[in-house]
């Protein structure tokens, strides 16, 4: 029995055919297209989206986005494999109607229109949520650490800097002592001559200047990233590495169908102060005046919570547990029972403190301050159980009611809360752990945005396709 045969690569074909023919109708990349080719991309602001009537004709901003939005589908997100597409990908060849732009020229696109392309991720959520694909109710929001390209032996701080400062003085010192010696007795083959450690010291002395210079920027900078300067580091979380140069991308996910509204690049490790402004861009986004949002313990903070809450925004975000040990026998903040009608904290020998005065701390928050002199003079447990003042006192944020409101709303709503890894974790687990994005390729906050805009754009692109397909919709037709 022979083999299968297939056709004779030196046979000539004179059937008509054409790239169009090689895709499908419902293809992936008419639909990337279906959705470019309405862009207004002079408004967006893309650069060569006028062309001038001398020079060398540009490529259309379209047809370089639609280059980057298939890369970004397929896991290609590097130029030059992008450059290779074009050579060899019928299905990219189709899109860039047969034209090869060198990598340089693709690499510059995503470089030049940073701002354009998080435009353009506003653009394509609008489309979202005129297609009705937006619930609109119910959000989650958290934060993902993705590596930048920088290393952590690039990342410097005051410590780092004494230190590698420390054991230059000390290299110094004994290759000083070395060409004293090398200079005072004949040299030996096997040691370094006077001419390699003059090298070395002129490198070490080099080096000892650019680092005198950070650790003179260190005075008023906390941390110095000197690849990418605005990276920093951070804690990451599952990831096998503790600490790493990364930024933290926030994202704000719809619950109907897990697709991403907004997204936010900070350079701050930390969640806290960033509920009001994700919340913020979803409802703008989605033309809401109310919103239900699910976050974790490290959005908590309480002048965010109050604002979100006075914007329209209803708050589920888990409390952190309060922190330090509690001692077997002493009275701790907990055991103080607040009770609004009387508005007073009742001590745990049922003694009432009441409210004195209104104060600002070192924190610059504002405290209602509880306390009943009176009884704590006469408390016979106030120094082996309570405290080791005079009295005991109590302070009560200004805007606690409402954070009350929002502790008990979350107590109450747990099958709800719930539901928050399961919406906001999905673009993560597809994005970093399907396809791989777990380092950003470009440098510096405004071009580490393009990349995210590119990222969110193709994994609301894949869901659509899926959701329309799933449906037996026309996704073309919704897109055209």
């Amino acid at each position: 029995m022979k083999y299968k045969t297939g056709i004779n690569k030196n046979q000539l074909n004179f059937a008509p055919m054409c790239l169009d023919d090689f895709i499908q109708a419902d293809h992936i990349c008419r639909i990337i297209s279906a959705f470019t080719s309405q862009l207004d991309t002079v408004a967006l602001g893309y650069k060569y989206a006028e062309c001038k009537n001398t020079g060398c004709p540009p490529y259309d901003p379209r047809m370089m986005l639609d280059l980057y939005l298939y890369g970004y589908l397929h896991h290609v997100r590097s130029s030059r494999r992008l450059q290779a597409e074009t050579h060899r990908n019928v299905e990219v060849m189709w899109l860039m109607d047969g034209l090869k732009p060198d990598d340089k020229t693709i690499s510059n696109f995503r470089k030049d229109n940073a701002k354009a392309l998080r435009k353009t991720f506003r653009a394509f959520t609008k489309l979202c949520h005129e297609l009705g694909l937006y619930g609109g109710k119910t959000v989650a929001i958290d934060g993902t650490k993705i590596r930048a390209g920088n290393s952590r032996k690039n990342n410097h701080n005051r410590t780092t800097v004494q230190r590698e400062l420390a054991r230059i003085d000390k290299r110094i010192s004994e290759y000083m002592t070395a060409l004293e010696e090398a200079d005072a007795q004949e040299e030996d083959e096997a040691a370094p001559t006077s001419a390699e450690i003059r090298c070395a010291l002129l490198k070490l002395n080099e080096r000892k200047v650019k680092f005198e210079g950070l650790d003179a920027r260190l005075e008023t900078e906390r941390e110095i990233s000197t690849v990418d300067p605005d990276s920093r580091l951070m804690r990451q979380g599952g990831d096998g590495r503790a600490l790493d140069v990364c930024y933290n991308v926030q994202t704000v996910v719809d619950d109907k169908h897990k697709l991403i509204v907004d997204f936010d690049v900070i350079t701050r490790a930390d969640d806290k102060g960033n509920l009001e402004n994700m919340t913020a861009l979803a409802m703008d986004a989605m033309e809401t005046d109310a919103v239900t949002a699910l976050a974790d313990k490290g959005y908590y903070d309480g002048e965010d919570i109050v604002r979100c809450e006075q914007n329209g925004v209803t708050c589920l975000v888990a409390k952190p547990s309060a922190g330090g040990a509690k001692h077997s026998e002493g009275f701790t903040r907990e055991d103080f029972n607040y009770e609004s009608e009387s508005d007073c904290y009742v001590c745990p020998l049922k003694n009432k403190l009441r409210f004195m005065r209104m104060q600002v701390r070192s924190d610059n928050k504002e405290y209602r301050i509880y306390a009943n002199y009176a009884a704590c003079a006469k408390c016979p447990d106030r120094d082996k159980r309570c405290t080791k003042s005079k009295y005991r006192q109590i302070l009560r944020l200004s805007y606690q009611d409402t954070l009350d409101i929002v502790d008990e709303r979350t107590r109450n709503n747990k099958q709800l809360y719930r539901k928050r890894q399961e919406i906001v974790e999905h673009p993560f687990g597809t994005i970093k752990s399907v396809w791989g994005f777990r380092q950003f390729l470009c440098r510096t906050q405004p071009k580490v945005t393009s990349e995210t805009a590119l990222s969110c754009m193709a994994y609301n692109l894949r869901r659509i396709v899926s959701i329309f397909r799933g449906n037996g919709g026309d996704i073309l037709a919704a897109f055209g």
